[in-house]
């Protein structure tokens, strides 16, 4: 699947991964950006938008009428999701609706509107609590442990589905944590925020030390995207992308406090579920990137640096303590 000079669609364009893969994108493609603006913001699409190829359209997915917004698409990159994790443990319905009932009608509309391909954004979470660590695509059987988790790995299925029967070239990335700017949610914007508000005390989910996961830096997230899509082979292709090692909660909250330049900071664990900071958490993650290294993309950030470099993007959001 190629993307150089073609009509390309962005869901979840307003977003955290969406902007930036708007970003890298706006110089060589004809960009149809969308999202609802529930959670992504406008302005994190200003450098796209400058660019002249690239137009946004307000939409939501779960909307009627959205065939008609992919008119002449050739390829759909989808990033648009309920990006609240620990939400589904108290209302499952939200993430059921805006990742599985939406990523179907989009697939829908792609093959009304003989959309060629489409680009799936998963997550690490479809393997739930692995045997193998580092993980590697071809492992099973997936049981997803958190509402999120199997939200996705149906979003995976409804595409094999669609490239299998209708002709749709898929691809599906399963991404470790990705942190940088422009997040809003994860473990390094929640504690930023908590220790703007309370500098000497942070909360955290979980038993001391915590889970202990692979994280990857925006930058490297979108190459491995790009990568990836060059490499893929049709009908449907899969790809991890991470980095090839992992922190600790405590390892993230030391890192944050650093970032931040505080001193002294008392941490309050709250104890946890089954070992995780919340049900459904997985305790170990690290994914075995081997396949997508096979193109030449490496991550540039190991997972503590990744984690540095988010919480000075994240910090620079908020005023000076």
């Amino acid at each position: 699947m190629k993307l150089r000079d073609r009509r390309v669609c962005i869901t979840g364009a307003a977003g955290f991964i969406g902007s930036h893969a708007a970003d890298v994108l706006a110089g060589s493609c004809d960009l149809l950006l969308l999202d609802n603006l529930s959670s992504g913001r406008k302005t994190n699409l200003a450098g796209a938008l400058n660019q002249g190829r690239a137009r946004f359209v307000k939409q939501d997915l779960l909307a009627p009428k959205l065939g008609p917004a992919l008119k002449g698409v050739e390829v759909v990159m989808h990033f648009a999701a309920n990006p609240d994790v620990r939400g589904g443990v108290e209302d499952p319905k939200p993430t059921f609706h805006e990742n599985v009932v939406a990523t179907f009608r989009l697939l829908d509309a792609c093959r009304k509107a003989d959309v060629k391909g489409f680009v799936l954004a998963s997550t690490s979470t479809v393997y739930g609590e692995a045997r193998t660590v580092p993980t590697p695509e071809d492992y099973g059987p997936l049981a997803p442990m958190s509402i999120y988790g199997a939200s996705k790995l149906t979003c995976e299925a409804i595409l094999s589905s669609f490239a299998h029967t209708y002709g749709i070239d898929g691809i599906t990335f399963r991404f470790a944590n990705v942190v940088g700017g422009r997040s809003t949610h994860g473990v390094v914007a929640d504690f930023v925020r908590k220790l703007r508000k309370t500098p000497r005390r942070l909360e955290i989910f979980g038993r001391e030390p915590g889970t202990s996961k692979s994280y990857v830096y925006i930058d490297d997230a979108i190459r491995g995207i790009l990568a990836g899509i060059d490499r893929a082979v049709s009908p449907v292709d899969v790809f991890n992308v991470g980095s090839d090692d992992s922190v600790t909660v405590k390892e993230i909250a030391d890192t944050v406090v650093r970032e931040l330049r505080l001193a002294n900071v008392a941490y309050a664990w709250t104890g946890g579920v089954a070992g995780g900071g919340w049900a459904g958490d997985v305790r170990r993650m690290v994914l075995d990137t081997t396949k997508l290294r096979a193109s030449g993309w490496r991550p540039e950030f190991r997972s503590a640096d990744a984690i540095a470099r988010a919480a000075r993007d994240s910090s620079s959001k908020f005023p000076k303590l």
